[in-house]
């Protein structure tokens, strides 16, 4: 006795079912690849939001720190210019105190019968002119200077002779260095002493 199974349809059905599990694992493979580039690309969508903020945000202070750069060195330079303006006052105040000194010293040093018209000075350089009554007298005025401590030994640049009603008297001209131990030269100026001529 022979027996007969027809196992065709028993393996179509299953072909069948593995045919439409293999397209619904394929439809579900497909719809994860799907939603999983979607997810990939949002994410990276956020990743380039979020670093264009970083950037929008290190922009922003980056302008804010060249104006920070700006001020600072505004003020650095109106602290130069107060720096200098201070220097030029010291020097200023320095050169106050020295001319005070020479018109005193000057005036100490002075010999009897003669007396200053001019008084030019250029930093610590003096170009001194005077009237005197006789050589003498010229020749005493330039001791006293020398022996003054303030100042280098005067420099004889010329003398004249006048004559007048009264008799002779003796035009001077003189240079002479002040000395000022630490002191800037800077302070000028022309100065007539002396009576009338």
């Amino acid at each position: 006795m022979i027996i007969e199974i027809n196992l065709l349809p028993w393996r179509e059905q299953r072909r069948e079912r593995r045919g439409r599990l293999f397209y619904k694992v394929l439809g579900l493979a497909a719809l994860l690849g799907l939603g999983g580039g979607y997810g990939v690309a949002w994410h990276y969508q956020q990743e380039v939001e979020t670093q264009s903020q970083r950037n929008a945000l290190i922009e922003a202070r980056g302008r804010r720190l060249d104006s920070a750069i700006r001020e600072v060195r505004g003020l650095e330079q109106t602290r130069e210019r107060m720096l200098e303006q201070v220097r030029v006052l010291t020097r200023l105040q320095d050169g106050r105190a020295q001319t005070v000194h020479v018109m005193n010293d000057l005036a100490v040093s002075l010999v009897d019968g003669v007396y200053y018209t001019h008084l030019n000075r250029q930093g610590n350089d003096l170009d001194l002119s005077g009237v005197a009554e006789n050589n003498r007298q010229v020749t005493d005025q330039l001791r006293a200077l020398a022996s003054v401590a303030a100042f280098d030994a005067p420099m004889l640049s010329e003398v004249e002779v006048e004559v007048e009603e009264g008799g002779e008297r003796r035009r001077f001209r003189l240079r002479m260095r002040q000395r000022v131990p630490g002191a800037e030269a800077g302070v000028s100026g022309a100065v007539s002493v002396g009576g009338a001529e």
